[in-house]
């Protein structure tokens, strides 16, 4: 007992670390996109490229993560992806002009959807081979990394300002953790009676199969899940703060305010959400939460103010956090082919969601705007009733 105890508690600190990895690598370029704009000197709409070419390698990346996944598995394709992210930082450090620099984005796009749908199937394997809930704290560690990232940024900035310096340091704590992690990941994405269960149920999961796999249904229901969870999530990082201020009256100094309640209530919620998915299902999480941040949103817009906006973003911040980390599970219990299709949906979904409620926006009015963020968490509620969610007991 003691021992599988240990063999979990290894595996698991394993696997959060890579979660970690990829918080701390995008945080840490991020936090310096004002040094290479200037290094650079490109103007607002190349700055603006710059992040989409980013997000459309991580959406792009979907055909060839299914196939180096089934034929490397998910242990060799996470350590393989994280030191190649450490590569794309040093390449930022020293990149000579701006066509570079793009490509070198897109690498790291690729890159995140790599790692990303690694690092999840080693979640949901560990929780398969444990029966035990840990996908929402992983899915914390993440903004623990951005975290650690942020204060590693201004610490080194505070000493010189030079990028090879802060991305030398990054990438050397990045290879440090991603090889002591290395060796407590798993080897199997999935156990053998798992494996069973999904070829009975789908057998277009259980089957290996040298090409892309069309998606099913519930594939697909879930991609439409991961995606409008992640408008959500995206959506308010982007525009909660302009709706405090320029809608809700609020002064400058508070505006700031918005995407810090609704981070500090994901970061709660996960850290809480594997107890909760343990005691009353994924399926009864991922519904309810989403008609809170919804629900709960959809008020505050009516009511109107301050206040009101920022206990409709902590609705947000609560329901919304466990949706992504249960759709993962549920994705990765269908194959490496679902879970590669969910996460590049979800990708698509945090990277061109915040420019539609911004056209909505535009056109109306932010209002309106934050609105359809609260219809998207409504959409995650019903997408959620057509999800064959796993059932998991305690060990």
């Amino acid at each position: 007992m003691y021992r599988l105890r240990d063999e979990y508690r290894r595996s698991q600190a394993a696997i959060a670390a890579l979660f970690c990895c990829l918080g701390f690598q995008y945080a840490t370029w991020v936090s310096r996109i004002p040094a290479l704009k200037t290094r650079l000197d490109l103007s607002e709409a190349e700055l603006g490229l710059l992040l989409m070419v980013c997000g459309a390698g991580a959406a792009l990346s979907f055909p060839l993560v299914a196939v180096l996944t089934r034929r490397f598995g998910s242990r060799r394709l996470a350590v393989g992806s994280a030191l190649a992210l450490g590569a794309v930082l040093l390449a930022l450090s020293v990149t000579p002009n701006y066509a570079v620099t793009l490509l070198i984005v897109c690498c790291d796009g690729v890159a995140v959807g790599c790692l990303n749908v690694a690092m999840n199937a080693q979640a949901a394997a560990l929780e398969v081979k444990y029966r035990r809930t840990t996908m929402a704290k992983m899915h914390a560690t993440f903004s623990a990394g951005s975290l650690f990232a942020a204060l590693l940024a201004s610490g080194v900035t505070s000493l010189s300002s030079a990028l090879p310096a802060h991305f030398l340091t990054a990438t050397a704590l990045l290879a440090a953790l991603v090889l002591a992690a290395s060796g407590g990941l798993l080897t199997e994405d999935q156990s053998p009676a798992e494996h069973a269960e999904s070829s009975d149920s789908d057998p277009a999961a259980g089957e290996k199969r040298k090409g892309l796999t069309l998606p099913t249904r519930v594939t697909i229901w879930m991609g439409l899940a991961m995606a409008f969870g992640t408008v959500t999530e995206g959506a308010m990082n982007d525009w909660s703060a302009l709706y405090l201020k320029d809608t809700a009256g609020a002064p400058a100094e508070l505006a700031p305010l918005g995407i810090a309640v609704v981070s500090v209530m994901m970061v709660l919620a996960r850290l809480f959400a594997d107890g909760w998915r343990t005691k009353w299902g994924d399926e009864r999480i991922v519904r309810v939460g989403s008609v809170l941040a919804g629900a709960g949103l959809a008020l505050a817009l009516l009511a109107g103010g301050v206040v009101p906006a920022l206990l409709g973003f902590a609705c947000v911040g609560l329901g919304i956090a466990a949706v992504t980390p249960c759709v993962y599970v549920a994705a990765a219990r269908q194959g490496s082919d679902a879970l590669a299709l969910v996460a590049a949906m979800g990708t698509t979904g945090l990277l061109g969601g915040p420019a539609v409620i911004g056209f909505i926006a535009n056109g109306t009015s932010l209002a309106w705007g934050m609105g359809a963020v609260a219809a998207s968490a409504l959409v995650v509620a019903l997408c959620s009733t057509r999800i064959r969610f796993p059932a998991l007991t305690p060990a």
